[in-house]
């Protein structure tokens, strides 16, 4: 008997030791961080009563698209393992969209996230397929039929294992898709160029510094977001916005302190080399520590600040001026604007979420999208 105990003690020291080993080397890889990153916000240009609840769920909404007709999608953020995982909003309550989806139809969802509506009439979704354990995919749905209007499959050269397509913008012609590969665990974040009539996709800018992470750790509203309280996972280039024109591509990590832009027709130039490419990368302007961002026809940027539950705007000016800051926006993620001078914003409260039980998740339900009008128009869906 004493044997078997020593054995077994034996067996717990060394399978702590292997935790230990793999927590060390997680903490390696990833870093262990700092929480400081610079508060940026100001007093609110906007009172609370600005903004209205639009829905309140009962898992966590991730990003949002709204048509011009006021039509309300988005995705349930997959770190809550939805049942449902993309959804329109009717008369306040979430119906799984596309309605009808035969198996031979082609559309297959693992974990979307991202979506946006086209000017030609598509709604679009960016799936990462759990960090490119699955298949990532890229879908269009036709609005008025919900019929699948293009697929596009990406192979594993260029969102392989350990990617994270993460947010992406669309082209006024319908015809180019650029997207944001944060690559969270492959550390490789990179912007994707997607031609949508060739169906080619290319990588550029990876690794590049524009598009990696800096050593800061989001904490939110109290919670410092670390894993097991030991190392930090900083995601690189996260979230990206497209002015009205299709010029510029402004984009950034979301522990970046930096915003940064680029032309669309050198991320369009296959002959660049990667040094070219980078060399025509725009330190455009400081920003907060930001998840999502849009952008409204005025050429103003928006940003959601998930630390200090704020929306701040950054002017043609380069200058930063906070719109909203309100406690009930538990981590602001993804925006949209819609008809009427309408931004919508969904929080997807992942420092609820991320590590935290399905109960846990459950008991800090209802999860909302928001909306305000922050006084200029955007383009519905972006």
């Amino acid at each position: 008997m004493k044997r078997w105990v020593r054995r077994l003690g034996v067996l717990a020291l060394s399978g702590l030791g292997l935790l230990g080993a793999l927590a060390l080397l997680a903490r390696w890889r990833y870093g262990a961080g700092h929480a400081d990153f610079p508060d940026r916000t100001s007093s609110p240009r906007l009172g609370a009563d600005s903004l209205e609840v639009v829905a309140e769920l009962p898992t966590p909404p991730g990003n949002i698209a709204v048509s011009a007709t006021g039509r309300v999608f988005f995705t349930f953020h997959p770190e809550a393992h939805p049942r449902i995982k993309l959804a329109e909003l009717r008369g306040g309550t979430p119906v799984a969209f596309p309605a009808e989806a035969p198996q031979d139809s082609g559309v297959d969802f693992d974990t979307p996230l991202s979506l946006r509506i086209d000017a030609q009439g598509r709604l679009w979704s960016l799936d990462n397929a759990t960090h490119g354990m699955g298949q990532p995919r890229l879908l269009a749905f036709d609005l008025d039929t919900g019929r699948l209007a293009h697929r596009y499959d990406f192979p594993a050269s260029v969102a392989g294992l350990g990617s994270h397509l993460n947010d992406f913008q669309v082209a006024p012609s319908g015809e180019t898709v650029y997207i944001a590969d944060a690559s969270i665990f492959a550390l490789s974040p990179a912007v994707l160029v997607y031609d949508v009539k060739r169906k080619a996709c290319r990588r550029v800018l990876e690794r590049d510094l524009s598009v990696l992470a800096e050593p800061f750790v989001p904490v939110v509203q109290g919670r410092v977001m670390k894993i097991f309280g030991l190392f930090a996972i900083a995601p690189g280039v996260d979230s990206i916005a497209l002015d009205k024109d299709g010029e510029w591509l402004y984009y950034a990590a979301v522990t970046s302190r930096r915003l940064y832009r680029v032309r669309t027709r050198d991320l369009q130039d296959a002959a660049l080399s990667a040094t070219e490419l980078s060399q025509r990368v725009e330190t455009y302007a400081d920003k907060t520590m930001s998840d999502g961002l849009s952008m409204d026809r005025s050429g103003n940027v928006y940003l959601t600040d998930l630390e200090h539950s704020a929306i701040v705007r950054l002017t043609p000016e380069r200058t930063l001026e906070t719109l909203l800051r309100d406690t009930r926006m538990r981590w602001p993620d993804g925006m949209s604007f819609g008809p009427d001078g309408w931004l919508y914003v969904t929080c997807s409260a992942l420092h609820q979420v991320i590590g935290r039980t399905p109960g846990q998740v459950r008991a800090k339900a209802p999860f909302q999208i928001y909306r305000f009008r922050p006084g200029t128009d955007g383009t519905p869906g972006h």
